[in-house]
């Protein structure tokens, strides 16, 4: 299928060829019909695609700060490195789409096949959407009108807000797209509506829709024209749905307002505010989010929790079905907005210039013979079945900045990328020479050629797509963590038993070579060991916090850090205790120390913490040993202390994934002997469970407890 796309490194906006989404789970797939373009959102995505690095930095202060703080830690080349890595994924654009849906996902009863619809998808012949951010069409709209939904409900959550009464007067400033479908709602709605633009040919169209519009470019002052029209009263509400960087429209906004009156900016404005503008007359402002309440709401899109309508009326979704109401019920007449209709092939006429005088509303007609093909090919290169030829699941950042890199120039031979999006393997695709990108990796599963599969997903989905790549016959790379429960431990543990196929989790950190030479230097005997990750902060609301989804950060991240205590160690974790920051402590912690004791003998105490300074070292491992210390601060270097012919050693900073792909394609080849026995992994995912155990129960809490789920234990007291 076609996708429009902006390349953010080279500015380019782009009709790329990309594998169709599949349906996922929650969501509807939708064969689109036309899409709308947002001229004033868009335009500013593709302005600042087009944009040099400095000009990019300016418009992004808050980014700038976080890559100097990046490079104090990290290094300068790492941190360019993944700061074009950032830039080099293609943005995809658009947000205003119609057409038919073609498949439901599970956990969809409210749409099915051949349904109508609106949605928030993407300028592509085919999105996959979630049900709470589509709406069905009623029969008596056309795509046309009906690609106007999204924009329409802006306007919309923007009036929601201002929450205007019958008879009150109502300023919109700046009447584009969103501005002259708010101002026409507005009016349906019984208020008298004032609309204020510079564009002479917009204001003779929201005149023609009757509202009272004027141009202040045409010498009339708006404070005046607003205060006259208003028998010196003043504006109950000003909604402002203008886009500009001047500090001059919210002043004029404050100015034009009665006594506690409202002011809600839907639009992009300068927000330098003077005080006694507010002051005075106790003006109340607030900022408008998008479609309504839902938005941003992983639960509510993404999850398809819906939120009563007994306490929240109006949703995103309930918004989108309010604008397809009132253009049924000819409320809102769209079609006089329509500026021109262009077909998707020819959607250089609309980006080429996107600020051509008189464009109002541009619709991109779709084919109606879109091919649904869920593979693209991307390259030429053959394989044969003996070279040991990768197939890699998931497409996001880390397989973009870390795996396509290492397994690069590890020169392994990669045929498959997969995502279920689709955009994100083509263009990962191209950047790794891969010979095919594909939306469907069950693909990659029913391909002989493929020996092994690499998973790079999010965590929840690890586990279900190792067990179907090892019944498939294939040897399998997991990121960490392999599985997020004991069930799926040992179920994994059995089929890669019954199948003779490895299963390699990717712990890097052992691999570094700063690490192989410390283990090197501490030779055998039990030992103590302190680990410190200065993890840092991540909101509460990013998908790793997910339990069902990402785990939590203890069995999400720091299990790398019991695999490289393991590997130092050389041996296996008997038992774990783990004790989190606060009072009353949740399961969900990201701040917390495990106490690992060993086989062997060596303690090994981890602090894995979110409430540090980024400025410090990010990871830094001490040994104490024989009267020797050994000290690895953040993957740059190694100190000694008592260690004879030893004192220090200094590389970039590197946390061992090349060595780990250059080892993994080699075995591979060679017939595909495991490069870490299986047992170690098994035995830190174990020990990973422990810790949360330990701190849920308030004790030491033995590997071989978790070695048997609860679920297991069960069923066998039944048999007993």
């Amino acid at each position: 299928m076609r996708q429009i796309i902006q390349d953010l490194k080279q500015g380019n906006t782009i009709l790329e060829e990309v594998p169709a989404p599949q349906v996922k789970t929650g969501q509807v797939l939708i064969k689109t019909s036309r899409t709308l373009v947002s001229l004033g959102t868009e335009r500013m995505l593709v302005e600042f695609g087009k944009a040099n690095f400095i000009a990019k930095a300016r418009q992004q202060p808050d980014k700038v700060k976080q890559v100097l703080d990046k490079m104090k830690t990290d290094g300068v080349m790492p941190t360019l490195e993944a700061v074009f890595n950032k830039l080099n994924q293609p943005l995809p654009l658009g947000y205003c789409n119609v057409g038919t849906v073609v498949a439901v996902g599970k956990g969809v009863s409210e749409f099915q096949v051949g349904d109508r619809v609106a949605s928030n998808g993407n300028h592509a012949e085919f999105v996959s959407v979630p049900k709470n951010l589509v709406a069905k069409v009623p029969e008596n709209v056309s795509d046309e009108e009906a690609a106007f939904t999204v924009i329409g409900a802006i306007g919309l959550q923007g009036i929601r807000l201002i929450n205007p009464t019958f008879g009150e007067t109502i300023v919109v400033i700046g009447l584009g797209l969103i501005g002259l479908v708010t101002a026409e709602l507005l009016k349906a709605n019984g208020c008298k509506v004032i609309g204020l633009d510079f564009d002479q040919q917009k204001v003779d169209l929201a005149k023609e829709k009757g509202i009272n519009a004027m141009n202040p470019g045409m010498g009339t002052d708006p404070v005046k024209y607003v205060l006259e029209n208003t028998s010196g009263i003043g504006a109950d509400g000003v909604v402002i749905t203008a886009s500009s960087q001047s500090n001059e429209i919210i002043h004029q906004a404050a100015e034009m307002s009665r006594k506690k009156g409202r002011i809600v900016l839907v639009g992009v404005i300068g927000l330098d505010i003077q005080r006694a503008d507010f002051f005075e007359k106790e003006l109340s402002f607030q900022v408008s989010c998008s479609y309504g309440p839902g938005r941003y709401d992983d639960d509510y899109e993404q999850k398809g929790i819906d939120y009563p309508i007994g306490y929240v009326r109006w949703t995103e979704k309930r918004n989108f079905e309010a604008i397809l109401q009132a253009i049924a019920s000819g409320q809102l007449d769209v079609k006089p907005l329509i500026t021109e209709r262009v077909k998707l092939e020819n959607y250089v006429e609309i980006y080429g210039d996107m600020r051509k005088q008189g464009s109002i509303a541009s619709i991109l007609e779709f084919p109606e013979d879109s091919k649904q093909i869920s593979k693209v090919k991307v390259s030429e290169r053959k394989f044969e079945a003996s070279e040991g030829v990768f197939g890699i699941i998931g497409s996001g950042n880390f397989t973009s900045s870390t795996i396509i890199p290492g397994m690069k120039a590890a020169d392994a031979n990669l045929k498959y990328i997969a995502s279920a999006g689709g955009l994100s393997a083509k263009t990962l695709a191209k950047k790794g020479e891969v010979t095919y990108a594909s939306s469907d990796y069950k693909e990659i599963l029913e391909d002989n050629e493929v020996d092994m599969v690499m998973i790079t997903t999010r965590h929840n989905l690890h586990a279900p797509m190792a067990k179907d790549a090892l019944l498939a016959g294939k040897n399998v790379f997991v990121e960490k963590p392999l599985c997020l429960n004991a069930e799926e431990l040992e179920e994994i543990a059995k089929i890669s038993e019954e199948k003779k196929k490895m299963v390699i989790v990717g712990f890097n950190r052992r691999f570094s070579p700063l690490a192989v030479k410390m283990k090197s230097l501490l030779g055998e005997g039990p030992k103590n060991i302190i680990a410190t990750m200065n993890a840092g902060f991540i909101p509460s609301d990013v998908w790793i916090h997910d339990l069902e989804v990402g785990g939590g950060r203890i069995i999400g991240e720091a299990c790398h850090y019991i695999d490289l205590c393991t590997y130092l160690a050389g041996s296996k974790v008997v038992s774990v205790c783990m004790n989190a920051l606060g009072t009353a402590p949740e399961e969900n912690t990201d701040n917390a120390s495990i106490l690992l004791k060993y086989e062997n003998g060596t303690n090994a105490v981890i602090n894995y913490f979110a409430n540090g300074s980024k400025s410090y070292s990010k990871e830094r491992i001490e040994v104490f040993s024989q009267e020797r210390t050994l000290i690895l601060d953040n993957w740059r270097s190694l100190k000694a202390y008592g260690v004879k012919g030893f004192s220090k050693m200094k590389t970039k900073q590197d946390k061992g994934h090349k060595a780990q792909f250059e080892q993994l394609v080699n075995s591979l080849k060679k017939g595909g002997k495991a490069i870490v026995p299986f047992e170690e992994t098994y035995n830190t995912t174990l020990a990973s469970f422990a810790a949360i155990e330990s701190l849920k129960q308030g004790r030491w809490i033995s590997v071989e407890e978790m070695k048997v789920s609860k679920k297991i234990k069960e069923q066998e007291a039944a048999l007993a």
